[in-house]
């Protein structure tokens, strides 16, 4: 089972930097980063709800479940792709 997460989706769509998401939704750069690179184990609910409040979303934008199957097709495709 895989979560992945799409804030980098959402924060290209609203032309919005990290910086600015991290000022706006009062959490640090490095947290942020950690949960937009799909590091994180968690999120708080009122963190998710202030950053669909910033970016004018719905919680399923930001985040997305793959099956470990579909998770593992879409990186066979990368790696075909990136050789």
């Amino acid at each position: 089972m895989a979560i992945v997460v799409n804030l980098d989706v959402m924060m290209s769509r609203r032309k919005m930097s990290l910086s600015e998401l991290s000022e706006r939704v009062d959490i640090t750069p490095a947290n942020l980063s950690i949960l937009k690179t799909g590091k994180a184990k968690a999120v708080r609910f009122s963190t998710l709800e202030r950053i669909c409040q910033v970016l004018d979303c719905q919680p399923g934008d930001v985040l997305e479940y793959r099956s470990d199957e579909a998770k593992w097709q879409l990186d066979e495709a990368v790696l075909q792709v990136e050789d």
